[in-house]
């Protein structure tokens, strides 16, 4: 074995002097690769495929091509989200009916009207009350959110104003609380603001205080094409913590940007008000965006007739927002930050 390994090492050798001293080079050989004929292998069946099931192998390639197109979306919108946000421009304002409108007044909703007769709105027995707002005087106080709110939007032309609340009381029928007040505004003939009718609407999906307000948002978008520069807020003075920190930071909303305009609650309801008030402030401290626990089931309480909630269709841009839920805040981009 030796032997010959040095033998053919000697031969090796002096063929190796003889092509130098010959001047010839030898060529080192290129790796035989297997891809081509695997190619050519792979287009001979396609082709033979092709010609025994010709619209078979059609359908395959768009299927196989629709759906590299739907992934390679998929990969840019989660990527790039930015390149895919609406941005508005002059030919939205033909498509959005109210995107001249720049600032948002939401009055919340607390009850629903049930009474045939317009002639007494101010009376308890005209609206579907809860036992802890049965007290003389509650009537009374949503009339004032209700006019509050029509002032608030009368001063700033580029306002739109929104009830929100939603068909919350199974007992009152499918009526919703932000119907119930524009009804009342309007057997107020506004009063006496006829310019606010034009551009006063409803939210009527919202089930506590947060969606109050982010869906009213949400709403705004819908009806504008834009989101809210400023945001007014009109309910109780006790719930000015709630709406203005709580529900506010919870969105991200810039505190220069917002406002708050309370009134007071009822003589005889105002101490267990802010008894009730100091406990569901507890419970959004620890679940700002409600979505968990006791103010989870109060929500799905509060919606006797299973309505489908559409946002946020009418705002994608806010859509991670809607799906969030955790005690920290929302840690994604808004459009208003």
């Amino acid at each position: 074995m030796c032997s010959n390994n040095n033998t053919n090492k000697a031969s090796s050798h002096y063929a190796y002097q003889s092509d130098i001293e010959s001047g010839a080079v030898r060529k080192s050989r290129k790796p035989k690769t297997l891809f081509p004929k695997m190619f050519k292998s792979l287009g001979t069946r396609l082709h033979h495929l092709f010609r025994l099931h010709p619209i078979l192998v059609f359908i395959v390639c768009i299927s196989f091509g629709i759906t590299v197109l739907i992934l390679l979306s998929s990969v840019y919108v989660n990527r790039f989200p930015s390149a895919v946000t609406y941005k508005k421009n002059d030919l939205d304002n033909d498509v959005y009916p109210f995107a001249n409108l720049k600032n948002l007044v939401m009055v919340a909703g607390h009850s629903v009207y049930t009474s045939s007769n317009c002639g007494k709105i101010d009376k308890e027995e005209s609206w579907f009350l809860e036992s802890y707002q049965k007290h003389p005087g509650q009537a009374a106080t949503f009339l004032s959110h209700i006019e509050k709110g029509v002032e608030a939007a009368a001063k700033d032309d580029e306002s739109l104003l929104l009830f929100s609340g939603g068909e919350t009381r199974k007992e009152a029928g499918p009526r919703s609380e932000a119907q119930s007040y524009w009804a009342v505004a309007e057997s107020k003939a506004w009063f006496g603001k006829d310019d606010v009718r034009s551009r006063a609407l409803t939210e009527e999906h919202a089930r506590d205080s947060f969606e109050n307000l982010l869906f009213s948002v949400c709403r705004f978008r819908e009806l504008t094409g834009s989101y809210p520069q400023n945001i007014t807020v009109v309910s109780y003075d006790f719930k000015e913590e709630r709406f203005a920190h709580l529900h506010r930071s919870a969105m991200g909303f810039p505190e220069s940007r917002f406002f708050y305009l309370g009134t007071p609650a009822s003589l005889s309801s105002k101490e267990g008000a802010l008894k009730g008030e100091a406990m569901v402030r507890a419970q959004f401290q620890e679940d700002p965006y409600g979505c968990v626990g006791s103010l989870w089931r109060k929500k799905l309480k509060r919606d006797p007739f299973h309505r489908t909630i559409p946002y946020p269709n009418g705002c994608p841009e806010v859509g991670g927002l809607f799906r969030y839920c955790g005690s920290a805040p929302y840690p994604g981009s808004l459009p208003w930050n």
